[in-house]
């Protein structure tokens, strides 16, 4: 079995050789051959320049441990010691980068994403809470200089929303987002509540990669497409035209309605775009319950059941379970200011992958 310095020594084999091949006259003529060769090495360039680093620290961690074992100049010897101390941590430090850069990558990660938030338990507040999460990842999108598109949305009488579906573009969205699936609790006193004691509420999120028409194929005697009229809170006309569309997944028994465009056929596009996520969900999840224990570790499972934050209003208070990690900053939450938490699940995420992989050293 090859040790991680051969694989990487390989690794490093192919970047200079796709650096040659770039500059083939041919290859250059040919615009996408060279496209997939410019992708390939943008791949392995942090690997690459992060395993030479290490070569490069091997080499004089070597060459000090020789000044070392050289007796006839002491002040050589003691700033070789020196050196060695810090050299030694670099050498730690590239170690764990390189052993993280050569984990698999979860192939959704560069994708855009699709959020479905809906309330839970209680009522008019589950639905209000909703509508607040809903608020708190458009924010967090601004901040990253993300696009949201809203997808379909159900609200309720008091302002909220029983069910909202939106789009998170941009690259690298799924990769943060994905941590944020699952039941999230409110605590505090509800507007509708006279006595002032607090109730517990909750609504669901989950995180889906958005993924294109050739990775989920759709027949279209696989589904049936109904078409009706839009209706707001209440049974208001939100227009006067059948453009909401419904459209069902024999297969699976999955429902998807859209009734936020006027246009009937933007409608079903939006429709069969949550549909075909969903659908690729169902299919992951069902890979990674036959891959045994590596899908039921907490952190970024995904499962829809698990009860991830409370956010306690009344303390200013937010606990994410999956990490014991709370923070007295629940306002600045609410506005989007997620990084810290989900900063520290994707690397609770990636330190848990290491763990499985074992402690081999480059």
């Amino acid at each position: 079995m090859a040790t991680l310095n051969e694989k990487l020594a390989r690794v490093a084999e192919r970047f200079d050789e796709l650096d040659q091949l770039m500059a083939d006259p041919e290859i250059i003529a040919d615009y996408g051959r060279l496209n997939e060769l410019a992708q390939e090495r943008s791949e392995l360039e942090e690997l690459v320049e992060t395993f030479r680093r290490f070569q490069r620290i091997e080499q004089q961690i070597q060459e000090n441990q020789l000044l070392l074992e050289d007796n006839s100049d002491p002040d050589m010897q003691e700033l070789a010691e020196m050196e060695l101390e810090q050299l030694n941590a670099d050498h730690a430090t590239l170690d764990a980068q390189l052993k993280a850069l050569l984990l698999p990558k979860d192939p959704n990660d560069d994708k855009n994403v699709i959020v479905e938030v809906r309330a839970g338990t209680g009522g008019d507040e589950a639905a209000l809470f909703a509508g607040e999460l809903y608020r708190m990842y458009e924010r967090w999108a601004e901040n990253h200089h993300y696009k949201t598109e809203l997808l379909s949305a159900s609200e309720s009488d008091m302002g909220g929303f029983k069910e909202v579906v939106f789009a998170v573009k941009g690259k690298g969205a799924y990769s943060r987002l994905k941590y944020e699936s699952g039941v999230h609790r409110v605590q505090r006193v509800p507007v509708t509540e006279s006595q002032g004691r607090i109730h517990t509420s909750a609504a669901s999120v989950a995180v889906l990669p958005e993924v294109d028409d050739f990775e989920i194929e759709v027949k279209d005697n696989e589904i049936r497409i109904d078409i009706f009229r839009s209706s707001g809170p209440g049974g208001q006309s939100v227009n006067t035209t059948d453009s909401a569309v419904r459209i069902t997944h024999l297969p699976t028994g999955i429902v998807i309605s859209c009734q936020d465009e006027k246009s009937q056929l933007q409608n079903k596009l939006k429709a069969m775009r949550i549909l075909r996520s969903r659908l690729y969900d169902m299919e992951e999840q069902r890979r990674q319950e036959e891959a045994g224990a590596a899908r039921r570790k907490q952190i970024g499972s995904g499962d829809r059941s698990e009860k991830i934050r409370t956010y306690n209003f009344p303390q200013s208070r937010v606990t994410d379970h999956r990490i014991n990690k709370t923070v007295y900053r629940l306002d600045a939450i609410m506005n989007g200011d997620l990084d810290e938490f989900i900063e520290e699940l994707a690397a609770t995420d990636q330190a848990e992958q290491l763990q499985a992989v074992g402690t081999e050293t480059v």
